[in-house]
């Protein structure tokens, strides 16, 4: 018995030493990032480009600029150096969702749609006098009530099967459903980014245009914007890790288009130009968000208000999208007031090192130090 009650005190050493052993280095390792990530603020732009490439021979980054008529861009590999010019086709993710609005913008200016109508207009739903159902407004300003996602079996299938996007499968009449079960009030939600509330405008716009979302936003891309290599994703281009969609899955709208540098940097001119009138309704503040976090403020990441489907950093006058997906991060920016523009698009993921978007905000802050001065 004593021998027992031994082994057993000696096992429950063990394990303390081993879990403090784990805690110990998870607090070395948390403070290691903690003091690393304080070190982002002070790094240039290319440092922070030469430390996230470092090493890593699948890295490409693409950087694209735009000062006032003149558009260029440059392709970084490995350690940061320069590979010779080619349009990669990238995953843009969320970025996605700034397409979905520009199209809600042409469905606002041909008189379809108001900004300030119920979606319940336009989606077929249980109509009955206690369920209120969100506005545009409200959708695109991620203000709705709605959640970033709503969990569904299908996620877990998913993951069992090693698939990347754990959207994919979720279809439109789906997310119908979660809209008549997950139900919001009728009053000012603080900002909260949502995946499903942009979806949801795009389930609306795919009745507006009676055509599935991937069809009319494959037309608007190149019949509007007149964009070449730009559409939702088939799974195919000259890079690794491309997520899978399946046509009518009912995420698309929020994350599925994928584009080259040449494309997205005519897409960002034309907003920043106004060369389509309707593309500059969706930088017009539309409500007062107050959502930018400590730690992306200390990196000049602002997001004090939002447009239709635009972040406004009104501090230094830039409007703003980024995304990402499994392996791919993306960064759209643009100065109106002083002719500027950055995208950046990357085949590594948004956890990998220094994100794209924190890349490219310090970007931009220095091409509008050198234009102003």
């Amino acid at each position: 018995m004593k021998k027992a009650v031994s082994k057993r005190r000696k096992m429950v050493k063990s394990v303390a030493i081993v879990v403090f052993a784990v805690v110990l280095a998870f607090g070395i390792f948390t403070a290691f990032a903690a003091y690393r990530m304080s070190l982002i603020p002070s790094m240039t732009f290319q440092e922070m480009l030469k430390y996230t490439t470092k090493d890593n021979k699948d890295a490409i980054i693409t950087v694209g600029i735009i000062k006032g008529t003149s558009m260029s861009y440059t392709v970084y590999g490995e350690n940061g150096t320069i590979l010779p010019s080619k349009e990669y086709t990238y995953e843009i993710g969320s970025a996605t969702k700034t397409f979905t609005c520009s199209l809600l913008c042409k469905a606002i200016s041909e008189g379809r749609v108001e900004l300030t109508d119920s979606i319940e207009k336009y989606i077929s739903l249980p109509e009955t006098e206690s369920i209120y159902y969100p506005t545009f407004r409200k959708l695109v300003t991620h203000t709705s009530g709605y959640k970033g996602y709503y969990f569904n079996r299908q996620m877990i299938s998913n993951f069992l099967h090693g698939q990347k996007n754990d959207f994919y499968g979720i279809g439109v009449e789906t997310l119908k459903k979660q809209i008549s079960k997950h139900i919001v009030k009728d009053k000012e939600y603080p900002f909260n980014y949502s995946n499903f509330g942009i979806s949801v405008v795009g389930i609306a716009l795919s009745n507006i245009y009676n055509k599935d979302y991937a069809s009319v936003m494959n037309d608007f891309i190149t019949s509007d914007l007149g964009l070449e290599h730009t559409k939702i994703s088939d799974s195919s281009g000259d890079l690794k890790g491309y997520w899978n969609w399946k046509s009518d899955d009912g995420y698309i709208p929020a994350g599925a288009i994928k584009s080259t540098i040449g494309d997205m940097l005519k897409y960002v001119n034309l907003h920043m130009t106004k060369g389509i009138p309707y593309l500059a309704l969706g930088h017009q503040e539309v409500v007062e968000i107050n959502a930018t976090k400590k730690q992306y403020e200390k990196m000049n990441i602002r997001m004090d208000a939002a447009g239709i489907g635009w972040m406004i950093d009104k501090q230094n006058n830039i409007i703003w999208h980024n995304g990402g997906t499994s392996n791919f991060n993306s960064y759209i920016a643009f100065d109106p007031k002083n002719q500027v523009s950055v995208v950046i698009l990357s085949n590594l993921s948004p956890n990998y090192r220094i994100p794209v978007t924190v890349m490219g905000a310090r970007l931009i802050l220095d091409l509008q130090s050198k234009e102003i001065n």
